[in-house]
C-alpha cells in the first residue's frame, strides 16, 4: 500500500485536541529535511466534530498524503474510513488515515510499534509474565492487538469504567479479570494508556513499590522531559519505554505510508536531541 513519491510538494499532518503538544512535526519534518524532499508537516487541532468535514476536504485535495490521527479522533477514524487494515479493525481505532485507489483507508502503526518495543524488553531480559494496562480507548486497544501477537494474555486492565473493561478482557482472551484505574500496581510490567501524566494531569499509578525489580514501565504519554511515571519507575530501577520511543517508532512506519520512502533512521542520534531539547 506505499505510493510512488510523485507529488513531493504533498503534505501530511497531525489531527486531535490537545496539539500543540505534538512532537511529530519535529520528527517527520526533520526526516524530510534529511532526505531533502520538499514535502511538509504540520499539525492541526481537530476535534470529533470537526473530523466529517475535514475527511471531506482531505480527499478532494490532491496534495494531501494522509493524517496521523490522535486522541480523541482514534475510533472515529475506523468508523468514518471507507475501510481499514487488519490491525486497525482489531485494535477499533486508526492512528493513520490515507488515500489508497481514491479510497479512504484507516491504518494503525501503534500496534507495530508496542509489539516492537516490548519485543525488545524481552529480549534484554526484562519480565513480560505479568503486565497491567492502564486504559480502555484506542491506545489501550492497539496495546492489546499487540500482546496478543506477541501471545501474552496474563494481562490485567486497570480502568475507570470496569464495565468496558472487562468487555475488552474477554474480548481479547485475558487470563486476569479487570480491577479499578487506582488499584495498585502488582505486576512484573505496566502500560500507561492513559493521559495521566500528561502536563496539567496527574499521575495516579505513580507508586511502584510492588512491582519486581526486574520488571518494565511503558509510558504512552509524550514527553521531551521524563514523565512522573517514567521518573518513578527509573528510581525503581525497572527498564522503562517512553511516549517518545513509540512515537518515533509509529512515526517510521507512517512516513513511509505517507511519503513512499523509509525514514532516515541512521540519523536517530539527531533527531533524539532534536526532541529532547
Amino acid at each position: 500500500m506505499t505510493p510512488e513519491l510523485a507529488n513531493p510538494s504533498g503534505y501530511a499532518e497531525v489531527i486531535g485536541d490537545p496539539i500543540d503538544q505534538s512532537l511529530s512535526p519535529i520528527i517527520h519534518g526533520f526526516w524530510l529535511d534529511q532526505l531533502g524532499i520538499a514535502a511538509r508537516y504540520q499539525r492541526l487541532q481537530l476535534g470529533r466534530a470537526g473530523l466529517p468535514d475535514y475527511l471531506a476536504s482531505r480527499r478532494s485535495d490532491p496534495d494531501w498524503r494522509g493524517a496521523n490521527v490522535t486522541m480523541p479522533l482514534k475510533l472515529d477514524a475506523v468508523a468514518l474510513a471507507d475501510e481499514a487494515t487488519d490491525r486497525a479493525i482489531a485494535a477499533g481505532a486508526a492512528n493513520v488515515l490515507m488515500i489508497r485507489d481514491e479510497r479512504l483507508v484507516a491504518a494503525n502503526t501503534d500496534v507495530g510499534a508496542i509489539a516492537l518495543l516490548l519485543g525488545r524488553l524481552g529480549e534484554a531480559g526484562s519480565s513480560l509474565a505479568s503486565i497491567i494496562l492502564l486504559g480502555n480507548g484506542g491506545a489501550a486497544r492497539a496495546a492489546l492487538v499487540a500482546l496478543k501477537l506477541l501471545g501474552l494474555s496474563q494481562v490485567r486492565i486497570q480502568a475507570r469504567d470496569l464495565a468496558t473493561a472487562m468487555k475488552l478482557s474477554v474480548e481479547f482472551g485475558l487470563d486476569v479479570a479487570p480491577a479499578p484505574l487506582t488499584a495498585p500496581i502488582v505486576s512484573d510490567g505496566l502500560i500507561n494508556a492513559t493521559p495521566l501524566g500528561m502536563a496539567g494531569r496527574d499521575c495516579l499509578n505513580c507508586d511502584l513499590s510492588q512491582m519486581g525489580k526486574g520488571g518494565f514501565v511503558f509510558d504512552m504519554v509524550t514527553s521531551a522531559t521524563d514523565t512522573p511515571l517514567i521518573a518513578a519507575a527509573r528510581e525503581r530501577g525497572l527498564a522503562v519505554v517512553t511516549g517518545i520511543d513509540m512515537l518515533v517508532e509509529q512515526a517510521a512506519s507512517s512516513f513511509k505510508l505517507f511519503f513512499g520512502i523509509d525514514a532516515p533512521r541512521d540519523r536517530d542520534p539527531e533527531l533524539w536531541q532534536k526532541l529532547r531539547s
